[in-house]
């Protein structure tokens, strides 16, 4: 399966402002900054910073409810118990019912905001529903699609404050106020920001079937899972076991329109499991690849395990497998 101009269809054309869905969500995170223990800052300019882990400690209900922000509002995420591993009995679930907006248009970590060189400098990659507003990617010429919204929201995954440039810009590319910003801070070691990756989970199976060239206007349905893992406290760590549960742990179902055919061949070659670079923890990979992810296989960022349903025929195809043993490598699990 390979992505050609005859498989790539714009989606849909009557989709819902993410920005608008995501608004009171944003609203009512900040409105509970206390009991989540989640630090606010309203900046000179008016643009208002969100600690979800930096300078205070955050918290999983933190993640869980910035990942429903990072879906554009139009997904739920839960934390569930009773899963498939021994000693990782905590999962995160994932459900959306516009799959290709809410991941693809909002959740992936897309619009690269740099800033600087050297020591002093800045980057990061913003997602959730600011990125529709300001439509920077090719991505979402490809969708067809552009928000329209008075306010927005990012999501970086950040361990310190953006600097003044970088807020300038995300107020000028999304044409709003800068009393209409609110920036989400996660550093990927602090509970929130761990979840909040996890819950990534339906989303990279969704860039993966993009990737192969799997029309997206025929996916309709996705739900997914994987295990939650404890916070490291160093970055390196808490990326690799933020990656690791979802290449070893995690579990997605997608539900598509078309044949048994094709809905057989994204099944083969969703999982993480076709990759050449799979078998060892994302923290080794990525030293060995002199920690540049272009040198990482694509085709490895994606599920453990996957079904695919074909709606149209009623047949469902699966692939892949989970790997206990490689997730307790991971996680740093004691016997």
């Amino acid at each position: 399966m390979t992505k050609s101009a005859e498989t790539v269809k714009t989606p849909a054309a009557d989709w819902p402002s993410v920005g608008d869905l995501t608004a009171p969500l944003v609203s009512a995170l900040i409105l509970d900054a206390a009991m989540l223990r989640i630090g606010v800052e309203r900046l000179d300019d008016g643009c208002t910073l969100v600690d979800g882990g930096i300078a205070v400690s955050g918290s999983l209900e933190a993640g869980r409810r910035i990942a429903e922000i990072c879906l554009g509002g139009l997904g739920t995420v839960n934390l569930q118990t009773g899963n498939s591993f021994t000693r990782w009995p905590v999962g995160v679930t994932v459900h959306t019912t516009n799959p290709v907006l809410a991941c693809l248009g909002s959740q992936y970590a897309g619009w690269s905001l740099a800033h600087g060189e050297g020591k002093g400098s800045f980057h990061a990659l913003g997602s959730g529903p600011g990125r529709a507003l300001a439509a920077k990617e090719e991505l979402f010429a490809e969708l067809g699609y552009r928000d329209q919204c008075d306010s927005a929201c990012l999501v970086l995954e950040v361990d310190k404050r953006p600097p003044p440039e970088i807020i300038a810009k995300i107020i000028r590319d999304c044409g709003i106020k800068a009393s209409h910003l609110t920036l989400i801070l996660t550093p990927t070691s602090s509970l929130a920001g761990g979840l909040q990756i996890v819950a990534r989970v339906v989303e990279v199976a969704l860039h993966k079937a993009h990737a192969l060239g799997f029309p997206l206007e025929k996916i309709v349905d996705g739900v997914g899972s994987a295990p939650l893992p404890p916070p490291a406290p160093d970055f390196l760590t808490a990326m690799g076991r933020t990656n690791d549960a979802i290449l070893f742990g995690g579990d997605v179902h997608l539900f598509v329109r078309g044949g048994m055919a094709a809905a057989e061949a994204l099944a083969k070659e969703l999982s993480c499991t076709t990759s050449r670079d799979y078998g060892r923890p994302f923290a080794e990979i990525f030293k060995a690849c002199k920690f540049d992810f272009y040198q990482i296989d694509p085709q490895l960022f994606a599920p453990a395990r996957v079904a695919v349903t074909s709606i149209d025929s009623g047949h469902t195809f699966h692939a892949g497998r989970f790997d206990e043993a490689l997730l307790d490598k991971s996680f740093g699990s004691i016997a």
